[in-house]
């Protein structure tokens, strides 16, 4: 189902139009490495410093928990962990959860929160290193559409290949055209942008029957 489960994560007042007026095509082909220089370099890269900070994923953590009625020994995957953040706030509001987090940035993993550094690995999400519905929830937080095409397609059967069938993603997103504009004007990594009845008629094609909400600036 369509369902906001980050309502939760803190917002900030973002300069969108600012934003797309300083972002060059360079400062989108260095982020999409990400390496060093989208997590930690210069600010026109990516973050500009990609830190812990309790107050982003500890209030989205219980909503998680509640909707999917995860327990102790839960086991939870997510795909595009960066640094393993949300990972770790997992592990100290639920504890006994087993975590996994996959990311195609080695940088991240080498760089990761040192309490989850032994449960994260660097990997593709169009091919997940793990067997057929051996997790019981799995999580892409504004990461599959960093792909395109065919490797979105497949990326979404694999998440739900992993899955037992509960999963829950973000992805950017418009539904009008002041949206798609903003949504251009902020984009620095996404490679896929749609409006949501074209991601909605995607999803039904490649199969995904998780649950999905939309980002938008």
């Amino acid at each position: 189902m369509e369902i906001d489960l980050l309502a939760n994560y803190p917002r900030t007042k973002r300069n969108i139009a600012e934003r797309g007026q300083m972002k060059t095509e360079d400062d989108r082909a260095i982020a999409r490495q990400f390496g060093k220089e989208f997590f930690d370099g210069e600010r026109r890269h990516g973050y500009g410093g990609f830190n812990y900070q309790p107050r982003f994923w500890q209030p989205v953590i219980p909503d998680f928990q509640k909707h999917y009625n995860l327990q102790p020994k839960s086991r939870v995957l997510d795909i595009g962990c960066a640094k393993g953040f949300m990972l770790y706030d997992f592990l100290q509001l639920l504890p006994g959860v087993q975590v996994t987090g996959v990311d195609v940035s080695s940088y991240a993993i080498e760089n990761a929160e040192p309490l989850v550094r032994p449960f994260v690995q660097r990997a593709d999400a169009r091919a997940l290193p793990f067997e057929d519905s051996c997790f019981d929830l799995v999580i892409a937080i504004n990461t599959l559409h960093n792909l395109s095409g065919k490797d979105l397609e497949i990326a979404l059967q694999e998440l739900m290949r992993v899955s037992k069938g509960n999963a829950f993603i973000t992805v950017d997103a418009y539904r009008d055209d002041a949206e798609k504009e903003a949504m251009y004007a902020w984009n620095l990594t996404a490679q896929t942008i749609l409006h949501v009845d074209e991601w909605k008629k995607l999803f039904a094609k490649v199969g995904y029957t998780g649950d999905y909400y939309w980002f938008m600036p």
